[in-house]
Order: structure tokens, then C-alpha cells, then sequence
């Protein structure tokens, strides 16, 4: 079994978190059903620079404009299933970490799991009740 010492954990949330489960999962929080990934101005910056882009460059190959915000694009892995567009594959696990988007950041610990956590475990093999 598993040291639980590392688990982190948020006020108002059922579930803690093991971090060290993501060296062993295949990237389930970065592929699955399509849906958005938002970036904000300030982390569309971080992540243009990380890639050595400028922000025009980096809008036009990866973000589409939903409404009045942004979504980091996705592609296409298999029948209905969608990655991030920076999931590597190969590694499975993000090539833009250092900078990834603040929803990024905070998963598992987003306000739709807080009195869900049968949701989120299907989602992350690193919760833990």
C-alpha cells in the first residue's frame, strides 16, 4: 500500500490527493470526452513564451474563441476520445506543465467535484476518500 503522507487536500472537499498516482496513470484528467480547456490572458502569455511563440502565433494554432474567452484546442485519439493538444502521447503527460492553465493547476479540487467525488474518481485513480 501506498505512504499517504503526500496527499493533498482542500477545505470543503470529501477527497484528498496522491499525487504520485499520476506517474502511473495514462493521462486520464488530459484526455476523454471533448470539452474546453480555458486559458486566461496572463497564462496565454506564460504558455506563448514557454513555446517561444508570440501570443498571435500561439492563438492562431492553439486556442479557439468561445464566446468571450478561450479554450486551448483539443485532437482527436480515438472514437470519441480527445486530448489536450499539448498531451504528449508518447510520455503521456503534458508538454507545457511548468505553465499549464489554472484549471490544470487545481484538478482534481474543481467546485463541480466538491460533493462528487464518485465523479472525480472515475477521472483520477489518485483520489482518495
Amino acid at each position: 500500500m501506498e505512504s499517504k503522507t503526500n496527499l493533498i487536500s482542500q477545505e470543503g472537499y470529501a477527497y484528498q490527493f496522491m499525487p504520485s498516482a499520476c506517474e502511473a496513470c495514462a493521462g486520464a484528467c488530459c484526455t476523454g470526452e471533448s470539452g474546453y480547456i480555458w486559458a486566461k490572458y496572463d497564462e496565454i502569455e506564460k504558455m506563448a513564451a514557454f513555446l517561444e511563440l508570440t501570443i498571435e502565433e500561439f492563438a492562431t494554432m492553439y486556442l479557439k474563441k468561445v464566446g468571450h474567452r478561450y479554450s486551448i484546442i483539443e485532437k482527436q485519439i480515438g472514437i470519441a476520445d480527445y486530448a489536450c493538444i499539448f498531451f504528449d502521447e508518447a510520455k503521456r503527460r503534458c508538454s507545457i506543465y511548468p505553465v499549464r492553465p489554472r484549471q490544470c493547476r487545481t484538478f482534481p479540487f474543481w467546485e463541480t467535484f466538491k460533493n462528487s467525488s464518485e465523479e472525480v474518481k472515475k477521472e483520477c485513480p489518485g483520489i482518495i476518500e
